[in-house]
């Protein structure tokens, strides 16, 4: 141990003393910082988080390129657009992120300008300029100075009647003439469009001219269909595809009965596959569109109430039908004497549309029956009048059912089922009073999917078909998942009837 003397003692105290108040002042300063540091650095993050928000907002809303889909933004974002996908799915987007093409991602604008940006439409569709007989001049507009109408003017009418119910063909080419709804539009270079829509009203050419008359060895309706053929493989466009890009309107199921077998390979906008062969037609590459109603739509806000409703069942129309309509007969037999149904013969003239039209909203279920075809106008009637739909067709392909759940809005029952004795009648007895509330408040909502207008509004009947035919040329939707659902409803009341 080193000794020291007084004064060196009380030097190396002093010494001590100075250095620990040192060390003291020196700790004290560095606290001050550290917390002056640490509130900096809070600040720093609180707006950086800041900044971080309001950027991330406008990449969502403005950004064209964002990794973020619009049509996901939309979904997320937007409240107020009848949007097809959010009104079932509201929680899924409309495409499965994993998607290859990024042109699915593309959706209608809430609030597009009169003139539609076509970097914002969702389908862009050349269309051939063939002459008006194959198309307006069947509505009788010949001018010979013009192949399409001006629609700025006059807007052509279709005829009335039972010709309205195969009218898809008129409302799209009249959507994609004026193209200011924004979801498809017309340009003119073939290799600029995702579709070439083929604008022959076939629908209209059959019903109106498939007989032949006065001194013809052949109809007009088979005339123009050679012609098409003819015209088709002679085009470039048609050749360089082999027609795979091309779309095609036969709704009417006995439409392009003599050309059909030239355009299996391209997308054809039908009814139903019932009239044709799969090689021809199937839900793989083809889209099916509704019919138009013929009864008066009801507004939400006047559609009658589950006691308003005296009958329990409604059915007007041709009861004696061949294949597969045969259980229409076996139905009326057992249902025709039901107190609370009403099942009898009706024909579609003026006076008939009236009598269903009073007597599916005076209903609460609406039976739709396969007839001559899976599919008929009756279902989409039904849709209108808000009455509970029944269907009753095995074979049935639904418009637009990869994105709509019939069975929120329908009753399915297999054609097997519902010949039985009693079947039908219980289960239709059997569905609670809050259960029918639930199908008839969703079918106030999904009636405006299945409207045709002019000009089209988002999430109307026209706009729908250009939707499902980008769905087709995408590939990404599947119409399975909802098809599983059909007969879901029915096996439950069932159940908890027995």
């Amino acid at each position: 141990m080193t000794c020291l003397l007084p004064k060196q003692q009380k030097h190396e105290k002093n010494s001590q003393t100075n250095s620990w108040m040192v060390a003291h002042e020196f700790t004290d300063s560095m606290a001050e910082k550290g917390v002056f540091l640490s509130r900096s650095l809070a600040y720093i993050f609180a707006i950086s988080v800041l900044f971080l928000i309001l950027s991330s907002s406008l990449l969502f809303q403005f950004g064209d390129n964002s990794i973020v889909p619009r049509s996901i933004y939309n979904l997320i974002i937007v409240n107020n657009t009848p949007d097809y996908i959010r009104i079932d799915e509201p929680k899924s987007p409309p495409f499965p992120p994993s998607s290859d093409h990024a042109s699915c991602f593309r959706s209608r604008p809430v609030n597009p300008a009169s003139s539609c940006d076509q970097n914002q439409a969702l389908l862009k569709v050349f269309m051939y300029d063939l002459p008006p007989s194959f198309h307006f001049g069947l509505l009788g507009d010949q001018n010979p100075n013009r192949i399409w109408p001006n629609l700025s003017h006059e807007i052509p009418k279709y005829p009335g009647g039972l010709n309205l119910q195969h009218s898809m063909e008129y409302w799209l080419t009249l959507d994609l003439l004026s193209s200011i709804a924004c979801t498809a539009i017309f340009v003119q270079n073939a290799s600029q469009s995702d579709v070439i829509l083929v604008p022959f009203f076939s629908s209209l050419s059959y019903n109106r001219h498939s007989k032949i008359g006065g001194n013809e060895t052949t109809s007009m309706d088979r005339m123009l269909q050679a012609r098409l053929v003819k015209y088709l493989k002679g085009r470039d466009e048609w050749r360089r595809s082999g027609g795979k890009d091309h779309l095609i309107m036969a709704h009417h199921p006995n439409s392009m009965l003599l050309a059909r077998k030239h355009f299996g390979s391209a997308m054809l906008l039908l009814a139903d596959f019932g009239r044709y062969p799969v090689r021809i037609a199937n839900i793989h590459k083809d889209v099916i569109a509704p019919y138009k109603h013929l009864v008066r739509r009801l507004d939400a806000n006047d559609s009658p109430s589950f006691d308003q409703r005296r009958l329990l069942v409604y059915f007007q129309g041709a009861i004696y039908r061949e294949d597969g309509g045969m259980i229409r007969q076996k139905l009326y037999h057992l249902m025709k004497d039901e107190k609370d149904v009403h099942f009898t013969f009706g024909c579609a003239s003026l006076l008939g549309i009236r009598k269903a039209s009073r007597g599916m909203t005076s209903s609460k279920f609406c039976l739709h029956i396969a007839g001559d075809t899976p599919s008929s106008n009756r279902l989409f009637d039904a849709i209108a009048s808000h009455c509970v739909p029944v269907i009753i067709s095995d074979e049935i392909e639904l418009p637009f059912e990869d994105v709509l759940d019939y069975s929120k809005f329908a009753i399915f029952v297999h054609a097997s089922d519902a010949v039985k004795q009693g079947y039908l009648m219980k289960l239709l007895r059997g569905i609670p009073r809050q259960k029918w509330i639930q199908m008839w408040e969703r079918l106030k909502e999904v009636a405006p999917h299945f409207e045709y207008q002019y000009p089209s509004q988002a999430g109307d009947a026209v706009d729908m078909i250009w939707h499902a035919v980008h769905r087709k040329i995408c590939s990404v939707h599947d119409n399975s998942v909802h098809r599983r659902n059909r007969y879901q409803m029915s096996q439950k009341v069932l159940k908890l009837i027995d």
